[in-house]
Order: C-alpha cells, then structure tokens, then sequence
C-alpha cells in the first residue's frame, strides 16, 4: 500500500511536465492511501501573479500600523481558535497524525500568533538610541520595517505549528505572505488561507500557491523579499542557490539529530517518559525529534529498562486513540530502515523493535544500544520512532558526543541539579535546549527557535523572529549646529585641532 501512496504522488508530480495534463495533483490519507482532494499546481507564471497581488496588499496592510494589524490577527487568532477541531481534523488526514495531535499542534501554533501579534509594536517600534558624545547634536532614531512580501516554504510534519512561525511573525511585523505548503499536507494550507479570506477578504494579504519543488522554486525566484524555508539541508541548499540569483535573503529551518543527556542524578521515570514521547512522538518524525541518548554509565541499564517499559504501552495505528500515525512520506520507510540496519551491522543491539518493526506504513518504536557514531543511525537524521542509546563515563563525554555531528537545532538535560544542567545546556552547539523537558523551548513565544551548521541559520518566534521578517532603518535627526566644523570642505584648523585633542582625551589615555 505504501508504494500505492508513491505512485500517486509521483504520477501528480509528472503533470509538472505534462501539457495536457489538468495541472492538478491529489493529496491522500497516508493511513490508507484513499484521495482527499486535488489541487492546482502552480506554475511561475502562476506565483508571480500571487506575488504581484501581494505587492498591493502588502503596502496597505503596512499602513495599518501595528494596532490596526493587531486587531484583525487577534481576528484571525479568534477564527483558528474557534475551529481548531476543523483545522485539526484537515492534520489529521493530510498527514495521518491522531486528532488529538492535530489540536495540539493548532493551540501551539495559535499561542504565537498570539504573542507575534500583542508584542510587535515593542519590539519593533522606533525608537531613540544614544548618538554619542561627537555626534550629541544629533537625534539618532532605530525603527525596523516591513520587508514587503515573504514566502514561506513549509513542511509536512507539523504543517500548522511551523509555517505558522514564520507566517505570524512575518505578518506581525507588516508583510504580507505568499505561503507554499507541503505537496503532501495543500488542504492545511489552503484552509489557512481561506479563514484569513473571511477577516480581509478583499486584500490578499495571505495567499497559498500549491504545488511541488518546481512551485517552490518558482516562488524563492519571484523577487519575494525573504524566504522562510523548512526542510531537508539538501534541499535548503537547492533554494539558496536559486535566492542568491536576485540576493534574495533566506531563513532556513534544516532538521536535526538532537541529542538528549542523562546525568547520574537524573530523575529517570521522567527522562525516560520525556525520551518516549521525545523520540516516537509524531512517528519520530520531528526535526527537534530525540533520536540520540547519552546515559551516564551508572544508570544507563536502569534508564534503558525503564525506557523499554514506556514504549511497550506505545501503539501507532490509523485510530485516534493510537500513540501516532504512519510515515507521512512514504520514501521516509526505506530511510528509517536503512539507518537501523547499517546500526545493526555495525555491531549494535536493538533491545526494542528491529527490522522488523519497519511495516509498509508504520514503524513500531525501536530502541538500539552500542551504536558506534560512524553509523548513519547516528549521524544522519532519521525522522522516524528510533532512538539510539548509548553509554558515557560521564556528562562531559556526553557533551562531546552529542555536538559530534553536522547538525545543531536542540537537546535536552535530565538532571536533579538545574544548575548544573543549565551549565551543561550552554555547552551543547545548538540552537536551544532544555533542562528537565523536551521540545518546551518551541512552546514558549518569546523564545527564538532556529540551528546551526546542518540545521540552519536565522531565526523564528520571540523578538528575535519579528526583526527576521523586519529591516532595521537608522536615522539621525539635527538638534541644532554642532559646536565643531570638521566634516566640511573647509574645515577650520582651530576646529580641527579641539576635536584631535578631544578625540586623544577619550581614547588614547
């Protein structure tokens, strides 16, 4: 069934390069493979025009000011609040996830929008900056404004929390938004977009253009004024070089291998509960997913027993009260079962699962020990429910190994001692962490969630996430004539010869 879900998404994706095809494709169910809809593929031509219709929008929705778009996002906060069930209900199918899932991840997403839209005005307001002593004559203002219009690429994996973090901030902070959502997940976008439609259904402040890669291509090459995008480091590194064609600037949310730390003096009930959900959650597929542990030796068979016993009250299945879904995107099988079988090779144990938790559509959870970092178990993101388990003498050999690889998007620290894991959190390159918890640095608004290296770079969420989609604009007022003529084509020798001495008395003593 799995390879019947491949086909269909591969025969859409050839109408990309058929002229007498309708320019549609389908989205399914991954559950079962049934159809949910068809939806346009958009062409260049086609994103163009979505773009030039922003252009309008986007200028009329910059003069709102920040109370009047305040008010109609907290309009929109209202409308996606109200329906989450629906919205959710969209997840659900699109993407295979349980229900309850779906909810979650829409009250997420409608807790930043919230935040984006109560707090741009302080942080992007002007405001007065100190001039400094040689310049005391000058008023010297900082404002940050509006790009313009942004184009946000999103995923499929949570394709309402995480374009949403691009699309409210950029929004919050007076753009308008060209939205590509995932071949695999149009319905979610499209639903977002139509409920926009019934708080400014005149003004195209928020359109959604569907379609596969050569959609997104098409959109990062539109003269757009910045790209969000989220995705694979490969792929990010196709739409970088398509955006440095017209300089066109790029956030980039690349994925993870995210490594979470037991220290000696950890509560293990609640690691091994927090690496459970952490690392099967959403099927294992999540880019702040946990997919390596790091025990410290004393509790490492305790941790790994406990750990066992929480996974085998997980069940994945097609049901609403299953643990989650199936693999969303059906190549991501071979992937998952590519990774534990070079780990198993290599001399690793599955004490969970195996090969043969890898089916057609799900994967049970599997748990492998002894995994040597060569393996690309280790090494490569496998977004699937795995998770590696492996000993350490102590939290620095911990540290050590977990910033081992390319990637640097978040980890966790199980630790009595906060102090102590707060301490070992800033040690870890990555772009956050968390102490006693997982995954709770993206719940939080005013938090900015973004990587390094292999995850990418920029920023989303908090202040950090407004200034990203703004353009910071200095500038200087005269208060009255400066007491010195030095930049002049006449300069006075007299002038000349206070400012030096003024200049050697600040800073040459």
């Amino acid at each position: 069934m799995t390879h019947d879900l491949a086909a269909t998404a591969a025969a859409a994706q050839s109408a990309t390069h058929n002229p007498d095809s309708a320019r549609t494709f389908t989205s399914v169910d991954p559950r079962d493979g049934s159809v949910l809809a068809r939806y346009p593929i958009a062409d260049a031509s086609d994103v163009a025009a979505a773009v030039t219709r922003a252009r309008p929008a986007a200028r009329w929705w910059a003069d709102l000011g920040f109370r009047g778009r305040r008010e109609l996002l907290l309009e929109y906060k209202k409308a996606l609040a109200a329906d989450a069930d629906a919205l959710a209900a969209v997840v659900s199918a699109e993407t295979g996830k349980p229900h309850d899932d779906g909810v979650f991840e829409v009250m997420l997403a409608v807790e930043h929008l919230d935040w984006a839209a109560r707090h741009a005005r302080t942080v992007l307001r002007p405001r007065r900056v100190p001039a400094g002593i040689p310049m005391a004559n000058q008023k010297a203002i900082l404002e940050y404004l509006p790009l313009g219009v942004v184009g946000v690429i999103g995923p499929w994996n949570f394709p309402v929390f995480t374009p949403m973090g691009s699309i409210s901030y950029a929004l919050a902070a007076g753009n308008a938004v060209v939205f590509k959502p995932s071949e695999l997940t149009p319905g979610v976008g499209k639903w977002l977009e139509q409920t926009w439609n019934t708080i400014t259904p005149t003004q195209p402040v928020l359109q959604v253009v569907t379609g596969f890669g050569d959609t997104g291509t098409a959109l990062a090459r539109s003269g757009v004024d910045k790209i969000a995008f989220t995705g694979s480091g490969a792929t990010a590194r196709r739409v970088m070089a398509v955006c440095a064609e017209t300089l066109t600037p790029l956030v980039a949310e690349c994925g993870g291998k995210d490594a979470m730390i037991v220290a000696e003096d950890a509560d293990l009930d609640k690691a091994a509960e927090a690496a459970a959900i952490g690392g099967v959650g959403n099927a294992g597929q999540a880019c702040v997913g946990v997919e390596r542990i790091y025990v410290v030796d004393s509790v490492y068979r305790p941790f790994v027993d406990k750990l066992t016993a929480v996974l085998a009250r997980v069940r994945p299945g097609a049901d609403d009260a299953a643990t989650y879904g199936p693999m969303t995107l059906p190549r991501q099988v071979d992937i998952v079962r590519r990774h534990i079988r070079d780990a198993l090779d290599h001399g690793a144990t599955a004490v969970v699962g195996g090969p043969e938790a890898v089916h057609d559509r799900y994967i049970d959870p599997v748990v492998l020990t002894e995994v040597p970092d060569t393996s690309t178990a280790v090494q490569e993101e496998t977004f699937g429910p795995t998770i590696v388990v492996d000993r350490v003498r102590d939290v620095d050999e911990a540290v050590e190994r977990a910033n081992a690889t390319r990637y640097g998007l978040a980890a966790s620290i199980f630790t009595r001692n906060t102090a102590r894991g707060l301490q070992l959190a800033r040690r870890i390159r990555s772009g956050a962490a968390s102490v006693n918890s997982v995954f709770s640095f993206g719940a939080v608004p005013s938090l900015p969630f973004g990587g390094i290296g292999e995850s990418g770079f920029g920023r989303i969420h908090g202040a950090d996430g407004l200034r990203e989609f703004s353009r910071p604009h200095a500038i200087t007022v005269e208060r009255f004539r400066p007491p010195l003529t030095v930049f002049a084509v006449d300069r006075p020798a007299r002038d000349m010869k206070i400012a030096t001495w003024t200049f050697r008395l600040r800073h040459a003593r």
